[in-house]
């Protein structure tokens, strides 16, 4: 085993001076206790601490010995010395509680939910089936971009994005949605969530501008436009996707999500997406096209595209490759006016611009060699089975007491929820039961409240969708 990383400074007293071993334990003690030693850190040995500090291996042993009667230590068998977990933290935490008002608004109370363990039935959505990637062509086209790394001259990335991968997005999104671009309009982003972000710092002037948004909607787009400074404004969707009569006649920006409404589902109708457009051409507002994974057609034409309906003037539309591909690739874009790219790309170059070379050459390749059209195709059948499956075992278990929405693309499925018991009384019995459910109230902004639960179908196979199903029935039976 090697030996830990120690880089803590001791200040021993002279030796004779009665209070070396005092000093060495205070030094230690107070080191773990503000968290210069971290919980879990694994201490040198006595020999090697007695070295470190200047004293006898005796007064080394002595201060741990001490360390582990107070609790900030433990022993383990063949391995050594290690702070304890219940130790290690950062001094002054609750103190520093306190200024928590200091934080932003949109900030405060927003701590990210710890990673819930697995559950043998897992119906998160947002999440696609990465089992199906061919990930040996990937570790292959990685491989490649490697080597041409290797020879590379070591000149900087394009923060616009790599030229061949926003040429192979230009025409990957031509073919699958008929979004009419050319590789200059294409700006490549760190996933979905920076462009958003830097749509939000483009396009805001603090406390003039306001957006429609979608409510019930997806939620960190609504947080980067607040953080903006941007003036919230919500909108209603029904089973025809956005209420464009409810849009405010003087407005700013409008964000939708067309092809699959983020969380309800629904298609925004032909109808409906002109009249958004002759809304956005009157009140001369600027339009965000959220296509997150409308790829995934599961039945019936496709409508085109906002963008490609405005033939490009006011639409930005954001697609990302995490619900195509995988989710750990974190690659995303923008197909933006081109009077709006060098700003764009200016707010890149002003944050984090960098998304990591080698994933887009090889993004580029696994695009223009035809992978990616074959990947979608592919799962567009998968989840076709999957969402035939869940509606089927909703049918039979539930009756009327969960009624799904339509839904024609996309890796998840809402039902709305029939009765007075609110979605998140099952979220807990469908746990125990081994279920993971997702309620619809994380989706929705106040006043509105809606009772309803999502099933995303990219992480469960359909042979387990019945099972989970009846499990989920029997959990819930005495509600």
């Amino acid at each position: 085993m090697s030996k830990p990383l120690f880089d803590l400074r001791l200040e021993m007293p002279a030796r004779g001076s009665g209070n070396v071993q005092q000093a060495l334990h205070h030094q230690l003690r107070a080191a773990i206790v503000d968290g210069r030693l971290a919980a879990g850190a694994r201490l040198p040995a006595t020999r090697e601490l007695a070295g470190l500090a200047g004293v006898s291996r005796s007064t080394a042993l002595a201060a741990y010995d001490l360390l582990l009667a107070e609790g900030y230590v433990e022993g383990r068998r063949g391995s050594g010395t290690y702070v304890s977990a219940r130790h290690g933290g950062p001094a002054g935490d609750a103190a520093g509680a306190s200024l928590a008002h200091k934080l932003a608004a949109p900030w405060r109370d927003s701590a990210p939910a710890r990673p819930s363990p697995p559950l043998r039935f897992d119906f998160r959505i947002g999440y696609p089936d990465q089992r199906q990637f061919p990930f040996d062509v990937w570790r292959r086209l990685t491989a490649r971009a490697l080597r041409a790394a290797s020879r590379a001259s070591g000149a900087g990335s394009d923060p616009q994005g790599d030229p061949r991968l926003r040429e192979a997005i230009a025409r990957h999104v031509s073919h699958a949605r008929a979004v009419a671009c050319d590789a200059d309009a294409v700006v490549v982003t760190a996933g979905a969530q920076q462009a958003f972000d830097l749509l939000a710092r483009c396009l805001v002037t603090p406390s003039r501008t306001t957006i429609a948004l979608e409510n019930p909607g997806y939620p960190p787009l609504g947080v980067a436009f607040a953080q903006a400074g941007a003036r919230l404004h919500d909108v209603p969707v029904d089973e025809h996707g956005l209420c464009v009569d409810r849009l405010p006649g003087r407005i700013d920006l409008i964000s939708v999500s067309p092809s699959h409404q983020s969380p309800l589902g629904v298609t925004l109708s032909a109808a409906r997406r002109a009249a958004l457009l002759a809304h956005a051409q009157q009140a001369d507002a600027l339009v965000i096209e959220d296509d997150y994974d409308g790829e995934f057609r599961l039945g019936g034409r496709p409508l085109d595209a906002l963008q490609t309906l405005d033939r490009g003037r006011r639409v930005f539309y954001v697609g990302t490759f995490a619900k195509s591909m995988f989710m750990a690739l974190r690659v995303g874009f923008v197909v933006a006016p081109h009077w709006a790219v060098p700003a764009l790309v200016a707010a890149r170059l002003a944050s984090n611009w960098h998304v990591p070379s080698i994933n887009q050459a090889a993004l580029a390749d696994f695009i223009a060699e035809g992978h990616l059209a074959r990947h979608v195709r592919r799962m567009r059948g998968v989840y076709a089975g999957r969402q035939q499956a869940l509606l089927e075992a909703l049918r039979l278990h539930f009756g009327e007491r969960l009624q799904p929405l339509p839904s024609l693309a996309g890796l998840h499925l809402c039902t709305a929820l029939h009765g007075a018991t609110p979605a998140e009384r099952w979220v807990p019995p469908a746990a125990q039961a081994g279920v993971r459910l997702a309620t619809l109230s994380a989706s929705t902004r106040p006043p509105l409240s809606l009772n309803g639960l999502l099933f995303g179908y990219g992480l469960i196979e359909a042979a387990q969708i019945d099972p989970a199903m009846r499990a989920l029935a029997a959990a819930v039976r005495g509600l």
